[in-house]
């Protein structure tokens, strides 16, 4: 169903952990009613400790206040200070007394056990329960911030076009649906108008570090929320934010991180001198390694580790693991990786840097390729754009393909095409989509977000059935020919080949993969259905109101008519068992290479006999064969 990206930022308004904690600490810093004045004996005992202000009257302090764990500090304004009675851990094994030590206040508030240690300025801030600010320069709020929250990212377009303005709970969903639809204006103009009164809400005067907070070791830190149990320890530099935290999900910003204009949701990080810049890291993703990541969105369980992400929503499970580039990316889909020199990234014509990409779901982006931009790959998911590919402007509408550079010259083919390969990563790669549809699940952190990691889906699958028939259609209509006398096809017979030459065996050996994993999903979904206890007589003729068994009952007409049930089932044996030794060969062909060039490489080297999702993949098939050898007995 399409996201109502207005009412997903009206259910934040009422349900945001966020606002409800600014809220919360603003009525704290203006209620007075729980704290008492100091006694004279008490004032005589903090001077005494080498401490001041400038108007003893407006310190506020509880009703069990120890004047003793308060030394060296001063105070202006209104201050209100909690009691100090319990220790707080300040490092993994170490513990500190709580209260305020060597510290300049104004207007705070200190929560009951905080500790406040060795800090240049701490001003217009609430400090929660059992924090920590220790050993920093300035903590302070400058004026009226929303946190982060209120910014418009120019997703895709550098210059503008598909501006998405952001609120701290933002989801790639939200945000895919706000970039991706500019027709419907009037969804827009509610989305915009939801996010104003979002803003308007989590708008403050105040810092506020949340109860089991810590903020250490930083040069300055201004008009943050810092969410309970967040870690902002030994950053470069940390200005209007907002850490979305839970104590077993805490959001951190370490090790010389520069942070600005950015929301960092539950169990992201910036870590090891990466660069946060006007942009939203989604639940559980993280920048480090001196990664750069502004004017984006970053997904779910996605990294960006030395390289450069730039006005670009990027879905979930994606990796820069390397020096790379990805500029004015439209990527909702994610399940990608872009590899060390990718340049994805021409979005200049040396008019404006206007242009943008639209990358399929699992696209890999491989060594060093150069992107030209306008491209759309959203037609072609699962595809590999292989190292040191140049890619011209274009659109590809071919599922599973290889882009690599082309063996031959081809008279009549423009010198700048690519070859492409329609569905060689299910012919000559399955190992990689079956690992990572089992991968994607096993690493997946994220508690908020809902994906769906099965590869063979029904909007894949009719991506496969497009593709496949435009490859069918074009037998016998091409007018090129390569060095043998084969055929050549390009965009002129195929639509959907983008800026790329086909030979006849790939057209051949594209049909045949489309054709084996379209019956494979359709054979999966019948078995499904007959142990969910449809009778095996009509399984096949009798309609449902199951949308998913629909679209399977279909293909399975289309891809096998008149086949009985019992034949099906065996024929889905056959295919799964296929698919595990194409998998275990997959994998062989990097054990045979490697032996060939490395020569002690298989004393290094696991074969793909021991590689465990080979195995894990043999051992599917046994299962499924004992199960469907079960249903069949029951025919």
């Amino acid at each position: 169903m399409p996201v109502n990206a207005a009412e997903a930022v009206r259910r934040a308004l009422q349900e945001s952990t966020f606002l409800k904690g600014v809220a919360a600490a603003k009525k704290r810093h203006g209620d007075a009613s729980a704290y008492r004045a100091l006694t004279a004996g008490e004032i005589a005992q903090l001077e005494k400790q080498h401490n001041a202000a400038a108007d003893w009257k407006l310190v506020l302090v509880a009703k069990d206040f120890n004047a003793s764990k308060v030394v060296d500090s001063y105070f202006a304004g209104p201050v209100r200070l909690g009691s100090f009675n319990e220790p707080v851990t300040v490092e993994k094994g170490v513990q500190l007394g709580s209260g305020v030590y060597r510290a300049d206040l104004s207007n705070v508030t200190v929560g009951n056990n905080a500790l406040v240690l060795n800090v240049g300025l701490l001003a217009n801030a609430v400090i929660g329960d059992g924090a920590v600010v220790k050993d920093c320069g300035t903590v302070v709020c400058t004026g009226a911030t929303s946190f982060g929250s209120g910014a418009e990212l120019p997703i895709a377009i550098e210059t503008g076009g598909r501006e998405t303005p952001v609120y701290a709970e933002l989801s790639v969903e939200v945000a895919a649906a706000v970039a991706g639809n500019r027709k419907d204006k009037t969804a827009l103009e509610a989305y915009a108008k939801a996010v104003a009164e979002y803003v308007a809400a989590a708008k403050s005067e105040l810092l506020v570090v949340e109860a089991g907070a810590h903020v250490k070791n930083t040069p300055k830190v201004v008009n943050a929320y810092v969410g309970p149990g967040a870690v902002i320890d030994s950053a470069a530099w940390v200005e209007n934010a907002a850490l979305l935290s839970l104590a077993d999900e805490p959001a951190e910003i370490k090790a010389g991180a520069y942070v600005k204009n950015a929301v960092i949701q539950w169990g992201a990080d910036v870590n090891t001198m990466g660069l946060a810049v006007n942009s939203v890291l989604c639940e559980h993703s993280h920048v480090e390694r001196h990664g750069k990541l502004t004017d984006s969105i970053l997904g779910p369980n996605s990294g960006v580790a030395e390289g450069e992400c730039t006005a670009s929503l990027c879905g979930p499970f994606v990796g820069f693991h390397h020096q790379s580039l990805l500029i004015a990316a439209y990527w909702p889909e994610g399940k990608g990786n872009v590899g060390y020199g990718a340049n994805v990234g021409s979005n200049h014509t040396s008019k404006a840097p206007d242009q943008e990409i639209w990358c399929g779901e699992g696209t890999f982006f491989g060594l060093g390729v150069n992107i030209k931009f306008p491209s759309d790959f959203t037609g072609s998911p699962y595809s590999i754009i292989a190292s040191g590919v140049g890619a011209l402007p274009q659109r590809v509408e071919m599922p599973f393909a290889l882009i690599n550079t082309p063996a031959e010259r081809i008279e009549g083919v423009s010198p700048a095409y690519n070859e492409i390969m329609p569905g060689w990563v299910l012919s000559d790669n399955i190992y990689t989509v079956r690992r990572n549809e089992g991968k994607y699940k096993k690493r997946n952190k994220a508690k908020r977000s809902a994906f769906d990691f099965e590869v063979f889906r029904p909007d894949v699958v009719d991506l496969m059935k497009g593709a496949r028939k435009k490859l069918q259609e074009a037998e016998g209509k091409s007018k090129l020919k390569d060095e043998d006398g084969q055929p050549v096809y390009t965009d002129r017979e195929v639509k959907g080949l983008g800026k790329n030459y086909m030979k006849e065996g790939a057209r051949v050996a594209g049909v045949e993969a489309y054709t084996f994993y379209l019956g494979y999903y359709a054979l999966l979904g019948l078995k499904k259905r007959l142990e969910s206890g449809a009778n095996a007589k009509d399984v096949l003729a009798q309609a449902t109101n199951d949308p998913r068994w629909e679209h399977e009952r279909k293909t399975l007409l289309e891809e096998f008519p008149s086949t009985p049930v019992k034949d099906l089932l065996a024929e889905l044996v056959r295919a799964q068992d296929q698919i595990a030794k194409d998998t275990q060969v997959s994998k062989e062909k990097d054990d045979q290479r490697g032996a060939r060039i490395i020569r002690d490489y298989g004393d290094a080297h696991k074969p793909a006999s021991s590689d465990s999702f080979v195995k894990e993949t043999h051992e599917v098939s046994a299962k499924l064969k004992q199960e469907v050898e079960a249903l069949l007995g029951k025919l």
